[in-house]
């Protein structure tokens, strides 16, 4: 077989079989095959889609391309989360040690940012000294010693799906639900779990703007998953307006720190005790979600879990000191407030324009190896049903990068659109998914 006939083959809208998959990741992988011609095959399937058994195979080769992690010599469940991406969503960094306090073991292998949606590794880089590559043995050890560990994709984890995404991003090939699975899923089954909570987001801030397309992602997730006796659970969430209040690496820290110790934002609050409540009764530690939200709320009230954030961060050799006193982090040396011109109630937000322009002032990148403005981002300060009187802020812009101009304020302020009647914010927690179907957020709790 050659990769010519593999491409003509998927191109043509045929299945491929197992061993012409295996050929292809692995000669790609050997250097082989060039990257034009993965590209050519990863464009034929975002066309033609993926038969369920080659998402599974294609999953099952980029898993395996790396080494897979075994942590069966722990006592307990390790649990781990993964989100689809959206503007604002620092979830992750409240959830992992919100959960290790819980007593569940969580392995988390996390993302950079690019284009308009953020990444972990970049918020938890924003903490001076804070350490994302680690050896995979020291990554286990801090899993095993302190419950929860937060690092990036190595070469020797899934390396196949490192060098795939890349091409995806600069081929405009991730919106394609195949390989969306083989992705996400190949990375968090070589972290060696035993159970996986996704969130998958819907909006115009998400990968996915329609509700269709975003169930029918989380049903492929959840089927795929299946074939590999992961157990997984899907929570579909609005990503229509930035999720909680901040948007940017440091500014989203500090969203995270107010929320570890009792407070913060609403919104964010609630998907993290949604999401953590998911991963506690996958680990069998509760019956209902509702239970497990409870429990989990007494965490953040209690200090357990801002103070298991600090020894993870210790233990990734992060300064504690800006965590505890945020004040003493160095200041933007551009902040400007962006008015709203006009009375009403914001009847909507442009959120995926609200994260690019954020990447344009220093918080994101467009290239895999541009530098983060860490203080770069915006606080917002109207969310969608609140009034709004002419000269009141919408939104503070920081960063110390080249200072904002009036047509980037300008644009800034047309991300939030204002009518004179009131409007109805949008539901949060949409639906659930697991292998037994599809559940309404009222049958949860």
């Amino acid at each position: 077989m050659t990769a010519r006939e593999i491409i003509q083959k998927k191109r043509d809208g045929k299945t491929l079989t197992e061993s012409e998959i295996v050929f292809f990741i692995h000669a790609y992988l050997r250097g082989e095959i060039a990257d034009y011609q993965m590209s050519a095959l990863l464009m034929a399937i975002y066309f033609q889609g993926m038969s369920f058994d080659e998402t599974v195979t294609l999953t099952r080769i980029m898993r395996d391309s790396g080494e897979v992690l075994d942590f069966s010599h722990l006592s307990g469940s390790k649990v781990d989360k993964h989100s689809t991406g959206g503007v604002g969503d620092k979830v992750s960094l409240i959830l992992a040690p919100l959960v290790a306090a819980a007593g569940i073991h969580v392995p988390m292998i996390s993302g950079r940012g690019l284009g308009h949606t953020g990444g972990t590794l970049d918020k938890l880089e924003s903490i001076p000294g804070f350490q994302t590559r680690l050896p995979l043995s020291r990554f286990k050890k801090q899993v095993e010693e302190i419950g929860a560990c937060l690092i990036g994709q190595s070469e020797k984890i899934c390396p196949a799906d490192r060098r795939i995404y890349a091409l995806r991003d600069a081929t405009a090939t991730v919106q394609s639900i195949p390989l969306i699975c083989g992705s996400i899923l190949s990375k968090k089954l070589a972290e060696g779990l035993d159970a996986l909570a996704l969130n998958v987001k819907v909006g115009n801030g998400a990968i996915f703007e329609d509700s269709a397309t975003a169930e029918e992602l989380a049903e492929h997730l959840i089927r795929t998953a299946a074939a590999f006796n992961l157990n997984t659970v899907a929570l579909l969430t609005d990503m229509s307006q930035p999720l909680g209040v901040a948007v940017g690496n440091w500014l989203e820290v500090c969203e995270a720190i107010e929320i570890l110790k009792g407070g913060g934002p609403e919104d964010t609050k609630q998907v993290t005790l949604a999401l953590g409540a998911i991963m506690l009764q996958l680990a069998g530690k509760t019956k209902d979600l509702r239970s497990g939200m409870t429990r989990l709320r007494a965490l953040l009230e209690n200090g357990a879990a801002w103070q298991k954030f600090l020894e993870i961060v210790r233990a990734q050799e992060g300064d504690v000191k800006f965590l505890e006193n945020p004040d003493q982090y160095p200041a933007p040396k551009h902040r400007f407030e962006v008015k709203a011109s006009e009375a009403g109630f914001v009847a909507a937000i442009n959120a995926r324009e609200i994260g690019r322009l954020c990447m344009l002032l220093g918080a994101g990148r467009q290239a895999v190896d541009e530098a983060i403005d860490y203080t770069a981002g915006m606080l917002i300060h109207k969310k969608i049903g609140d009034p709004v009187h002419p000269g009141e802020p919408l939104v503070t812009l920081q960063n110390s990068g080249q200072s904002p101009d009036n047509d980037f304020q300008e644009m800034t302020r047309a991300c939030f659109s204002i009518r004179r009647q009131p409007a109805t914010p949008p539901k949060l927690l949409q639906k659930l998914f697991d292998v037994h179907g599809v559940h309404t957020i009222t049958e949860i709790g």
